[in-house]
């Protein structure tokens, strides 16, 4: 019997197939651990999946995510492209932060800026087209300039501190090879404990002016001796300059108009009294009132209000026979935000707004729109500035200034001279006239073939 098992093991169909069988049960046994493996990562994915409304809420962040990684993309690309636009002649760069304020010296040759960089920047005017202009920086101890204006002799220029909320002088000198030097002369000391939005330096020298963005408002002698403090009434104050004429002080705010104070000094230059002059007073809007500005020599004003009108009005008025300033021409402008600037060219026959990144032109003439430029900067215009020729029409923001031809004022002097020339005039008028509309027109073609 053994013997035949033996044989029976070792007969080759039948060896076949043990071995077959074999091989049979392994495969079977691996396949029931592989599906046991299955098993588990399937259970243990169903596990890590979350619910509908789990899903939609990921996803939801999920496209956020990648929205806002796209939009800083996008952004980051947009601010290394370079801006352009056929009424830009220059950008002036140099700072390395946000550009809060501009001043031009009384004498034209230069221009000063000042940013949350801790630094106030001197330009050379006579540089403004070329690659490389003149600049001198001066760098400002532990804070940084919020306002800056030049004093009448354009040797020196005064900044109000952000930390300190004080008034400091520079003192600006000529060094031997022709360029600038300033220096640190004079400090203030603290008046307000609000945050200051408006300074200024009269053109007779005779006062400097703060207000804070409250109720008070402050006159100063040059030496930083306070010459008095007054309240502007407004309930809060979004603006406050000193006129051309170094004669008034101009203050806007949460009131549907702009109020006029008179600084009076006499005959030897002695401080007397300030005091509001309710004839010049700028109304007629019909809500807050953001910004002012002025022409030339004071005989205009312009203003700006949330109620999204602009007025221009005659302020050349003998106030004190009882005359009242009048509106001379008013406009509608499109509100973007909730604050607006406004400037008005030296001439009186341009005005330009800024709400947001946009600048719009506007002729005073007609009070219509002409123009408007969109996307100037990334984020707000923080300062509007018209040369005393009135042919350019700085704009600062993010960490530029930008110059743009006026073109809205070579179309504007077209129109009046035009209208002169109907008028009785004598032959040399006639020809400065003639000049004057065959000049700005060769400039309107130059500009329309950029």
């Amino acid at each position: 019997m053994e013997n035949a098992t033996i044989s029976l093991l070792t007969h080759p169909t039948v060896l076949t197939a043990v071995f077959v069988g074999a091989g049979v049960l392994i495969l079977v046994y691996i396949i029931k651990l592989i599906r046991k493996d299955e098993d588990v990562v399937v259970q243990k994915t169903k596990n890590e999946i979350p619910s509908h409304s789990e899903k939609r809420k990921d996803a939801t962040h999920s496209g956020k995510a990648k929205k806002k990684v796209a939009d800083n993309r996008w952004t980051a690309r947009n601010e290394k492209q370079a801006f352009s636009h056929p009424w830009l002649l220059t950008t002036l760069k140099g700072h390395t932060g946000s550009i809060l304020d501009m001043d031009f010296s009384s004498n034209g040759k230069y221009l000063t800026s000042c940013g949350d960089d801790r630094a106030v920047f001197i330009w050379d005017t006579k540089d403004l087209t070329h690659k490389d202009r003149k600049s001198l920086r001066v760098n400002i101890e532990f804070d940084y300039a919020t306002l800056v204006k030049w004093s009448p002799d354009s040797k020196a220029f005064i900044i109000n501190k952000f930390n300190e909320n004080a008034v400091e002088v520079y003192k600006v000198e000529k060094k031997k090879d022709g360029w600038l030097q300033a220096s640190k002369a004079l400090t203030f000391p603290k008046a307000h404990e609000t945050d200051v939005i408006g300074m200024g330096i009269a053109s007779n020298g005779r006062f400097i002016m703060t207000c804070s963005n409250k109720t008070d408002l402050v006159l100063w002698d040059l030496k930083g001796q306070k010459l008095t403090q007054i309240d502007t009434y407004l309930m809060n104050t979004t603006c406050a300059k000193i006129s051309p004429c170094g004669r008034f002080v101009v203050a806007t705010g949460f009131t549907p108009e702009a109020r006029v104070w008179e600084v009076i000094f006499n005959k030897s230059g002695e401080f007397v009294e300030i005091k509001q002059v309710k004839q010049l007073t700028l109304s007629g809007h019909s809500s807050g009132v953001y910004d002012v500005a002025f022409d030339v020599d004071s005989s205009h004003m312009a203003t700006v209000s949330k109620d999204g009108t602009w007025h221009l009005y005659d302020t050349k008025v003998n106030y004190k026979l009882g005359e009242d300033t009048r509106i001379i021409r008013s406009g509608k402008y499109e509100q973007a935000s909730n604050n607006a600037l406004i400037a008005l060219s030296p001439d009186a026959e341009v005005i330009v707004i800024a709400t947001f990144n946009t600048l719009s032109f506007y002729s005073t003439l007609t009070g219509q729109l002409d123009y408007a430029i969109e996307n100037v900067f990334a984020g707000n215009i923080t300062c509007l500035l018209f040369d005393s020729t009135g042919k350019y029409i700085l704009v600062s923001g993010d960490k530029h200034i930008r110059v743009f031809h006026n073109v809205t004022g070579y179309r504007c002097n077209i129109q009046s001279a035009k209208e002169k020339l109907k008028e009785s005039q004598t032959s040399a008028t006639k020809e400065r006239l003639q000049k004057l509309i065959v000049d700005s027109q060769a400039f309107l073609d130059s500009v329309e073939k950029k």
